[in-house]
């Protein structure tokens, strides 16, 4: 508790239930803990000096101080979490959303006709050329925190993104041997956006991770960089070790 601010404090010892407050208190602790890894302005960072607003939308974003005041910060962060795990996404310059979810999650309704509720067209008609029950759950879930990754990047709002305005494709594998994600708007069906990177991964073979980040602006070859992540896992003074390379993180799409 000593990491966090009155407000989180409090806005932990509200919630119901020893594990909500569980869940909250590590939550926050693992986004504090986490981007004092970056040093700010060559110096290292207290986890406990870190500000934090929410935009229009109510996204979390980190207070950025400079020598002139208030400026946007350089660092973007975004949180998710099931009932077993927590994940959290740190970037430099470049807006970034993350979803997770057990693989095994049930899904109570019917999932074609959930998905016509919620998702395009094309999902859709790719839903249900899936067979297979088993094998169409699976990639309802996929689809679902690939669109949850988006929306969360905008930084807008599911009513100000709502999931039938745009698609998610995947295009034809790669030389990795994985698939690329692309957007699609339902504005302009022919176009894709370009500007936004996708990775799906199998996180320790229980759950699917989903992350969306734009490309770096600042940079000249943003085009023609991949998305490169480091993955740890962590549990805040406790354990933490880099598990980027190992059978703990698949690749499934990028």
């Amino acid at each position: 508790m000593e990491l966090l601010s009155p407000c989180e404090k409090e806005n932990v010892l509200t919630m119901r239930g020893d594990q909500l407050q569980k869940r909250a208190l590590l939550a926050r602790t693992l986004v504090r803990t986490t981007i004092a890894r970056y040093q700010i302005n060559n110096h290292v960072v207290d986890p406990r000096s870190l500000k934090f607003k929410k935009n229009v939308h109510g996204k979390p974003e980190l207070v950025w101080e400079s020598d002139d005041g208030q400026c946007p910060s350089p660092l973007h962060f975004n949180i998710s979490h099931t009932s077993s795990l927590i994940a959290c996404g740190v970037t430099v310059n470049s807006p970034i959303g993350i979803d997770v979810e057990e693989k095994q999650r049930k899904i109570k309704n019917d999932i074609l006709a959930f998905a016509r509720r919620l998702f395009s067209v094309y999902e859709v008609e790719h839903l249900s050329a899936i067979s297979d029950s088993e094998v169409q759950r699976q990639e309802f879930v996929k689809l679902w925190i690939l669109k949850e990754a988006y929306v969360k990047a905008l930084g807008r709002g599911f009513s100000a993104a709502p999931f039938k305005t745009f698609t998610i494709r995947m295009k034809d594998a790669t030389n990795s041997g994985a698939s690329e994600v692309v957007v699609e708007s339902s504005d302009h069906p022919v176009s894709l956006t370009n500007n936004w990177q996708f990775g799906l991964f199998e996180l320790a073979s229980s759950h699917y991770a989903a992350v969306c980040m734009e490309r770096d602006k600042t940079s000249d070859v943003a085009m023609r960089v991949p998305m490169r992540l480091t993955v740890r896992k962590t549990i805040p003074f406790v354990e933490d070790i880099c598990i980027s390379g190992t059978d703990a993180v698949y690749l499934l799409q990028a």
